[in-house]
């Protein structure tokens, strides 16, 4: 857990290693970090893939240059830190105290992802390695994701701040199956590029969540839900970019959102969705995931800081041996995909599953 005996800044700088140290100290166990960044306190002649080239204040670098080599940029001043990883760009506004540089070494360690350690030493505050819980937990000193298209006036219509057992489910006859056995939350994913499949799917599905009065929400296919009339439509984060939320929202929809880390969540929350899914908590094999599992201790935070603010969903590779642990963070709904449709007994499996969220009333 140690970050001395290490190059963790280029050029040395003790004082900063000694604040990371004490920062990381206080942070708790966390798997070791899968790549040692060097956080560059200038540009280095030859900058590496693993380097996190930091620039406080205007420059003249050539900052192509600096990209191609693989490194990560970081330009940070005038309430503005924008992050430069090959063709992403992840920005950010608001305060920040003396210390983030340090901070940011030690959330690196943590192992969590550059643009996820920055959002995290941006709204860490110098003394807070002497509180209790030294984790960034204020919702109020975190940064705001800068560049985002405005949301949608007045936002999305709510939903239960508990969403309880979420299936995931493939197809209309898996939605009617499951509703029948009192499931309240569903969504239906259907992978198909067949219009008039999709259209039936949805309609019948739609129909099946009014029958039973359930909060029913259609993976990605916006427009079809919308014709339908259905409850709500869950996006990943790259759908953001394309589809209409104001559309969305207009037709009274319910939104809920993907988001893999601390960066998204907060860019999630700028359109004020309906909820939040967090994941992968765990390993998955139902669709390839952007990023790598979150893991419990990470979740656990998540629902520390954004709980009571918004409606969260755990999602990715959840089964009934690991419910209870996942239930143990307070996180008030979790999707699960093949605990039931693979399940040798479905109405056994989702009964089992509801009595777990009885049991954390």
């Amino acid at each position: 857990m140690s970050l001395l005996n290490r190059e963790v800044f280029w050029p040395p700088a003790d004082e900063l290693i000694e604040v990371a140290e004490r920062i990381r100290a206080r942070l708790g166990d966390w798997p070791a970090a899968e790549t040692r960044w060097r956080i560059c306190l200038t540009a280095p002649e030859s900058p590496k893939a693993d380097d996190l080239i930091v620039f406080t204040e205007p420059h003249d670098a050539d900052i192509d240059r600096l990209a191609k080599s693989g490194a990560a940029l970081v330009e940070a001043h005038g309430g503005r830190v924008t992050l430069r990883r090959g063709e992403e760009r992840f920005a950010l506004e608001g305060e920040w105290s003396d210390d983030w540089l340090a901070a940011l070494a030690a959330f690196l360690d943590c192992n969590f992802e550059p643009h996820d350690a920055l959002t995290l030493a941006l709204a860490w505050r110098a003394g807070d390695e002497k509180k209790d819980d030294a984790w960034p937990v204020d919702f109020a000193t975190f940064p705001r994701v800068a560049d985002l298209p405005a949301a949608p006036e007045g936002g999305f219509a709510p939903c239960t701040d508990r969403l309880g057992l979420y299936p995931v489910l493939p197809d209309a006859e898996w939605v009617e199956r499951v509703l029948d056995l009192g499931v309240r939350t569903a969504q239906l994913r259907r992978k198909s590029t067949d219009a008039s499949d999709l259209q039936r799917e949805i309609a019948r599905s739609v129909e099946a969540g009014r029958r039973h009065d359930a909060q029913l929400f259609i993976n990605d296919h916006w427009r079809e839900a919308i014709a339908a009339g259905a409850y709500g439509v869950h996006l990943g984060q790259e759908d953001v970019q394309t589809a209409d939320l104001n559309a969305i929202a207009k037709a009274g929809l319910r939104l809920g959102l993907s988001t893999h880390g601390y960066y998204e969540m907060l860019r999630a929350l700028h359109f004020r969705p309906s909820y939040l899914a967090l994941g992968a908590v765990f390993p998955t094999t139902t669709k390839v995931m952007p990023t790598k599992p979150q893991g419990l201790a990470r979740l656990g935070r998540y629902v520390q800081l954004l709980s009571g603010r918004v409606p969260l969903v755990a999602i990715g590779g959840i089964d009934a041996k690991v419910m209870p642990d996942v239930l143990a963070t307070g996180v008030g709904s979790a999707a699960v995909v093949r605990a039931v449709t693979e399940a040798v007994d479905a109405a056994a499996a989702v009964s089992s599953l509801q009595q777990m969220f009885a049991r954390q009333r």
